[in-house]
């Protein structure tokens, strides 16, 4: 065992060094990385978002849309808008506050449209109140979420849909 001495004689914001006493010991090798941490060349909903954090709808690739859950039933696959990452004064938001406005929000892109979705003709005598590819509004908290590649989904049911726009930039919620 080689026992090692720290020396204290540098400046308190230099780095440690430490000298053997056995002598100079072996170069620290370079690992290669594990192949979970490697870049993945499979598009994932992150690369969806031109302006992290401002989606793009039409850079969600097909591969991607298909590898998302199928909602069933009655149910929609919505992807919860995440709002501009600096203001118009030009302040950037800082992550905590743009996961927070995320969570609460209540604008979202249908994605997917459940097979039953909106085909009960008594609650619905004027057909679908939205389709896939619309962005909606929806209450603050409705819905389960979960992260899928890179990216926070909602499943919805086809009654808590409130309305449809035409831009998410219209809607200013309340904090």
């Amino acid at each position: 065992m080689t026992k090692s001495k720290i020396d204290l004689s540098a400046a308190p914001n230099a780095a440690f060094q430490i000298k053997a006493e056995s002598g100079p010991s072996e170069p620290i090798k370079k690992t290669e990385q594990a192949p979970e941490e490697k870049k993945s060349d499979k598009p994932n909903l992150a690369d969806a978002y031109v302006e992290k954090p401002r989606l793009n709808p039409e850079m969600i690739g097909k591969s991607l849309l298909d590898r998302m859950p199928q909602p069933t039933g009655w149910r929609l696959l919505v992807l919860p808008y995440q709002g501009q990452g600096k203001t118009a004064g030009g302040i950037f938001l800082p992550s905590e506050t743009i996961e927070k406005s995320q969570v609460s929000t209540q604008v979202g892109y249908v994605l997917k449209v459940g097979p039953l979705a909106y085909a009960d003709k008594e609650k619905f005598p004027s057909g679908p109140w939205c389709e896939a590819k619309q962005w909606v509004l929806f209450a603050r908290y409705a819905g389960p979420r979960f992260q899928i590649d890179g990216g926070e989904v909602r499943i919805l049911n086809d009654d808590e849909i409130l309305s449809t726009i035409l831009d998410p930039e219209d809607i200013h919620q309340l904090t």
